[in-house]
């Protein structure tokens, strides 16, 4: 399976890097992985709504260059659907039993996801109820997909 990550925005801490790149070459033992990292669109301080919606729309259309036709895309979102460890094993599992070779998870900036990219998605994931700094859920995320492969493979790492 192929698992792609398209998070807006770069890293700029070196130690969520790092994570990532941990659980990116872990998770190399069962997927191929990518992460594209599109610019997200320089907003105002106190941006408008309208500035909002804009800017969610071109970040959008960003993320959609790196979603390949017949892929499955999962939008990370506050209003998703939560999930055990064991559930997005399942999921995972679900979807390479139907022959999706290619899972997108779609992570936007500090506004989110646009709704037209959010319902054009397969799927709608929250991480949790609590909210996180952007770059630290996006570590967590990755030791997620890395855990649920596990799971899937009988590895030790879940317990």
């Amino acid at each position: 399976m192929n698992v792609n990550f398209i998070a807006m925005g770069k890293l700029k801490e070196s130690y969520f890097r790092e994570a990532c790149a941990e659980y990116s070459k872990r998770l190399g033992a069962f997927a191929r992985v990518s992460c594209a990292e599109p610019a997200p669109v320089d907003l105002p301080q106190n941006p408008s709504a309208a500035q909002i919606s804009q800017a969610l729309e071109l970040e959008a259309s960003r993320i959609r260059e790196h979603i390949k036709p017949a892929s499955y895309t999962v939008a990370l979102c506050v209003e998703g659907k939560e999930l055990s460890s064991e559930a997005l094993a399942d999921k995972l599992a679900e979807l390479g039993n139907r022959g999706i070779s290619t899972v997108n998870f779609a992570v936007g900036s500090s506004f989110g996801l646009s709704e037209e990219l959010k319902r054009s998605a397969n799927f709608r994931m929250s991480m949790s109820t609590m909210t996180f700094p952007h770059s630290l859920a996006r570590v967590m995320l990755y030791e997620q997909v890395y855990r649920a492969f596990s799971i899937i493979n009988n590895s030790k790492y879940h317990k």
